[in-house]
């Protein structure tokens, strides 16, 4: 594996842990403001965010330990993928969340 995947890796895993800890902050926030309709629909895609980002985490650790490249390149593009899915539905839940607050 070249320097800069092992880079890229780094700091996917530090970025994914970092967001999937958000989404859990995001589903206590709207347990503690309390249950609406979109707070029960922000908590399940705040959970799937994050359930989302713990895949990646595991992903690029994965990555990280192998040494065959074919499967670090797999793994790789897998955990960017979820990585950019997990921000997607982390994104909605979040303009759902300041939607149903306003």
């Amino acid at each position: 594996m070249d320097q800069n995947t092992r880079e890229e890796l780094r700091h996917l895993l530090s970025a994914s842990g970092t967001m999937a800890g958000l989404c859990i902050t995001g589903v206590t926030l709207f347990s503690t403001v309390g249950r609406t309709v979109g707070g029960t629909v922000v908590d399940d895609i705040f959970v799937l965010s994050a359930l989302l980002f713990l895949l990646c985490t595991y992903c690029v650790f994965w990555a990280l330990r192998t040494k065959h490249r074919r499967i670090v390149q797999l793994l790789t593009r897998i955990a960017e993928i979820l990585f950019a899915v997990a921000l997607t539905t982390m994104v909605s839940a979040g303009f759902i969340m300041a939607y149903t607050l306003w």
